[in-house]
C-alpha cells in the first residue's frame, strides 16, 4: 500500500472538519473568477423556436460569494442579452466585453454582496456553435426537424450565460418548451418516455460541470430495458437500436462491479439521426450516440463502453481545466477496456485495444512525433 493511499484512508478516518472554501485553479478558457463569486445552481426557461433557430428565455443563477465581490464574470458568446434582474428585483447593470475568437466575451454583471441569484434574459443566435439545427430531411424520418447542442469543450457559452469552465459544477432544473409533436430531453435524471404536449421539465440534482449541459428535441420515441436504462431514437431507427444495444443493462453491471455503484440514476442512450458528426458525446444519464455504429451485429458496442465509463472517469472526477483533459480520456478508455473484457472477454478486449494502438501510431506517425499536440498534457 502506497503512503498516498493510506494518507487517504487516514484523512478518512479522521473526525470531520468544517470544510475549507472551494478554490478553482485558473482556466484560461473562461473569463469566469469563482474564487470571487461562484454559480452553485442553474434554472433554465428556454423555448424552442425552429423558425428562427434560436433558443429564447432566461436563465436564473444561484450565487455563492466568496469575496464580497461586486462583479460576477460570466461567459457568454453571441448571447443577445436583453436585461438582468438581481434577487432582489432590481435591474442589474452589465456589460460584454469585446468577443475574443473562440472565447467569446466576459459578460461582467454588476451585484452586490449580499446578491444571491441572478436572472439573465436572452436569446442564442441562429449560429450558436453548439446548437445543431436539423432540417426534416437530414433526419432519418424526414418528417421533422431536430435540435441537439454538443457543449464540449467551451461551446456551453453558445447557449447559456455561465461559467464555463470544467472546474466550475452547479446543479440545475430546466422547463423546456417546444412543438407539441416533438420530444425534448436533456442531461437529467427525469427524462420523459412519450410526448408531454410541448412542455417538458428536468431536474440534475448532481453537480455538473458546463460542457455536460445537454438538450435534444425531435421526433422521438424510447424503448426500456429495464428500470434503469432504455435507448431513444427516432422511431424508423428504435428497433434497430434496441436490438444493438441489448447488452447496456449488462454493461452498467458489469462497470459497477469494477467501479462502484452507478451515481447517477438512469442510463439512457439517444440515437441522433445520421447527420450527428461524432462518436458520442457522454451527457449525464443520457448518452448522446452516432447511428454510424449500429452494424447489426453488436460490433461496434464499446463506444458505448467508454460513453458508460465517463459516468465515473470525467463526469464524477474531472479535469480541472483542458489542458488535462488527457486525463479524463486516458482513464476512461482504461475502463472501457475493462468492461469489453469483463463482457466479451480478454481476446476481445485484447483485439480493441490492438486496433487502437494502430490508429495511435498511424496518427503520430502522420503528425509528426516531435508535434507538440502528440503530448498528454496540452499547452493551450
Amino acid at each position: 500500500m502506497c503512503g498516498a493511499v493510506l494518507a487517504v484512508m487516514l484523512s478518512c478516518k479522521a473526525p470531520q472538519k468544517e470544510k475549507p472554501m472551494m478554490t478553482y485553479d485558473n482556466d484560461v478558457h473562461s473569463f469566469a473568477k469563482p474564487n470571487e463569486v461562484a454559480v452553485t445552481h442553474l434554472s433554465l426557461d428556454l423555448t424552442v423556436d425552429f423558425t428562427s433557430k434560436k433558443l429564447g428565455g432566461t436563465a436564473t443563477l444561484q450565487l455563492k460569494n466568496n469575496a464580497n465581490a461586486t462583479t460576477l464574470h460570466l461567459d457568454a458568446n453571441g448571447l443577445a442579452i436583453e436585461k438582468i434582474l438581481l434577487n432582489d428585483g432590481t435591474t442589474a447593470n452589465f456589460e460584454l466585453s469585446k468577443p475574443l475568437t473562440f472565447l467569446g466575451s466576459d459578460l461582467a454583471v454588476a451585484i452586490t454582496p449580499s446578491t444571491t441569484a441572478i436572472t439573465v434574459y436572452y436569446s442564442t443566435a441562429p449560429t450558436a456553435a453548439a446548437l445543431q439545427w436539423l432540417e426534416a430531411r437530414q433526419t432519418a424520418g424526414g418528417q421533422h426537424p431536430f435540435l441537439f447542442t454538443q457543449s464540449q469543450a467551451i461551446l456551453a457559452r453558445t447557449w447559456i450565460p455561465l461559467q464555463d469552465s470544467p472546474g466550475i459544477k452547479f446543479t440545475y432544473d430546466a422547463t423546456i418548451h417546444c412543438p407539441k409533436e416533438l420530444m425534448a430531453v436533456m442531461s437529467a435524471s427525469d427524462n420523459a418516455t412519450v410526448l408531454q404536449n410541448g412542455v417538458y421539465k428536468f431536474h440534475m440534482p448532481h453537480a455538473i460541470p458546463s460542457y455536460l449541459m445537454a438538450l435534444s428535441v425531435g421526433n422521438l420515441a424510447y424503448h426500456a430495458y429495464d428500470n434503469r436504462s432504455g435507448v431513444y431514437a427516432e422511431p424508423s431507427l428504435l428497433q434497430k437500436s434496441v436490438s444493438e444495444f441489448t447488452d447496456l443493462p449488462k454493461m452498467i453491471s458489469s462497470a459497477e462491479e469494477l467501479y462502484g455503484k452507478y451515481a447517477w440514476g438512469r442510463y439512457d442512450l439517444l440515437v441522433l439521426p445520421p447527420s450527428f458528426p461524432f462518436g458520442g458525446m457522454e451527457n449525464p444519464c443520457i448518452t448522446f450516440a452516432t447511428p454510424t455504429i449500429i452494424a447489426g451485429d453488436r460490433s461496434l458496442v464499446s463506444l458505448v463502453a467508454h460513453e458508460l465509463a465517463h459516468s465515473w472517469s470525467g463526469n464524477l472526477v474531472t479535469n480541472a481545466t483542458w489542458n488535462d483533459f488527457w486525463l479524463n480520456e486516458g482513464f476512461t478508455v482504461y475502463f472501457e477496456t475493462r468492461i469489453m473484457e469483463k463482457i466479451y472477454g480478454k481476446n476481445y478486449a485484447d483485439m480493441l485495444t490492438l486496433l487502437s494502438l494502430n490508429e495511435l501510431n498511424q496518427t503520430i506517425a502522420e503528425m509528426g512525433n516531435t508535434n507538440a499536440d502528440t503530448k498528454l498534457f496540452l499547452d493551450l
